[in-house]
């Protein structure tokens, strides 16, 4: 019998064998992230719908939507950057915190608070999807195959022992 993280004769009740890393880290990280803070924000926001009415889904939505979009960007530059410069994507991560920080401050200032806006509705939508983004990506993490040595080679025409 073998572990399961050996090639061999299978072990247990189905095939186990050796798998590479995790495509498109990132990508995958998004697409979780996404689907658990969208799910969570779309049922709350009818549960705010019946509770503070209009306003209140609306102002839920846009407090979460504006967490995800933040998040979101980071992600996707960790894509692009990942695979072109992988030591440098901690520098872009950086930077584009700090652009993303003073871009959405002005985008929030320029815009103001409309007057449908429900305060109390809006910042809890916001944590609840900072909760629940952090929590995904660390699912995300945790589950994720990262390749952190060279495959080995095999001899030509012979099997890898």
């Amino acid at each position: 019998m073998t572990s399961n993280a050996e090639p061999g004769p299978l072990s247990g009740n189905g095939p186990v064998g050796v798998s590479g890393p995790t495509k498109s880290l990132w990508l995958r990280l998004l697409g979780i992230c996404s689907a658990v803070s969208g799910g969570a924000l779309l049922l709350v926001a009818l549960v705010a719908l019946f509770i503070a009415g209009e306003a209140g889904a609306l102002s839920w939505i846009f407090g979460g939507a504006l967490v995800m979009a933040f998040f979101a960007i980071s992600l996707v530059i960790g894509h692009y950057a990942g695979r072109n410069n992988p030591s440098g994507a901690i520098g872009l991560f950086a930077a584009t915190y700090f652009i993303k920080v003073v871009g959405f401050a002005v985008v929030l200032f320029a815009i103001g608070t409309p007057d449908w806006l429900s305060r109390g509705w809006f910042l809890a939508g916001a944590v609840v999807t900072v909760v629940l983004w952090q929590a995904a990506e660390i699912y995300g993490f945790s589950t994720a195959r990262l390749q952190i040595y060279n495959d080995p080679e095999t001899p030509e025409g012979g099997t890898d022992v």
